[in-house]
């Protein structure tokens, strides 16, 4: 009898120390299942404490982030015509955006006439598109903190003997519909003492009307403004450094004179969840050093 008992004892000490193996072994595997996603990691409070703008979470939800973007500017927006892939810092600040969120990124190529009709459209959640920062924009549309500081010049081909300012007096200029660069030039142009300010208003400047001692041809887009400049449609080519680098040639030349700083921010529609969390993230990445990497990185210096 007493050899019975002790087997059984044995047998029930041997159970027992089998289960606590085997609950040790699940208890990891839970812990391995319940490591926190990317989007959990990244969610406001981290413990839920605080939630998404209802904006917020519907991109969360949807899993994808619509942002309009430049295809054909190099060092900002550019869609590899062979590989379809883009590149660029806005390339690069759009996707460490939905990083954040824990979601993918879609791109949709924007000009300077389409990007604020598919933000208000709700095609677009935010914009990255080399978007001038301008009080009268801010009224319609939410705006970072600048991630870029550019200025507006002109290109001209070397044949044409333009070398400054004061040699577009009576040219025709070529710029991008919806854009600033004509109004910039105009104010330049009067600042210089070489066109008046009498019938100037800022607010009201539409470069299609505009003939007083320079006037304008507007384009959908830079590619087709680079083949008029090269065809003698236009005189010279008006918009932000950066931009006018991808169509500068061995031909051509910028004139001597650059003005009107252009502060670049993220666009979003306005009182937006989402305007919000991006103005975290760029001045976040201001101050870190992340921008000036992706600046370096981009040969925008």
């Amino acid at each position: 009898m007493k050899k019975m008992i002790a087997f059984m004892l044995t047998v029930l000490m041997i159970g027992a120390s089998m289960l606590t193996g085997c609950s040790k072994s699940d208890a990891a595997s839970s812990e391995g299942a319940a490591t926190p996603t990317k989007a959990a990691t990244t969610a406001p409070a981290e413990s839920g404490d605080t939630a998404w703008a209802a904006d917020v979470q519907e991109i969360v939800d949807r899993g994808v982030l619509k942002v309009g973007v430049k295809n054909a500017v190099v060092g900002f927006g550019y869609q590899d015509p062979l590989t379809n892939e883009y590149s660029g810092m806005e390339i690069s600040l759009a996707e460490k955006i939905a990083d954040y969120l824990g979601v993918d990124v879609e791109f949709t190529a924007v000009t300077a006439a389409t990007r604020t009709e598919l933000l208000d459209s709700g095609d677009l959640d935010c914009v990255l598109a080399t978007f001038t920062i301008t009080d009268e924009r801010k009224e319609s549309w939410d705006f970072t903190t600048p991630y870029y500081t550019d200025y507006v010049t002109v290109l001209v081909e070397n044949e044409s003997g333009i070398s400054k300012i004061a040699d577009l007096s009576g040219k025709k200029v070529g710029v991008s519909s919806g854009s600033t660069s004509g109004k910039a030039l105009v104010k330049a142009m009067i600042e210089a003492g070489l066109i008046s300010a009498d019938n100037f208003d800022e607010e009201t400047f539409d470069p299609a009307t505009w003939t007083e001692g320079v006037s304008f041809q507007q384009y959908d887009d830079y590619p087709t403004i680079s083949t008029a400049l090269s065809a003698g449609a236009v005189d010279a080519f008006c918009v932000d450094k950066s931009i006018l680098a991808v169509y500068k040639t061995d031909s051509r030349s910028y004139i001597e004179d650059q003005f009107a700083p252009q502060n670049y921010g993220v666009a979003t529609k306005k009182g937006s969840g989402i305007s919000a969390v991006v103005e975290e993230l760029i001045t976040g990445w201001l101050s870190d050093g992340t921008i000036d990497g992706l600046i370096s990185e981009n040969g925008l210096n």
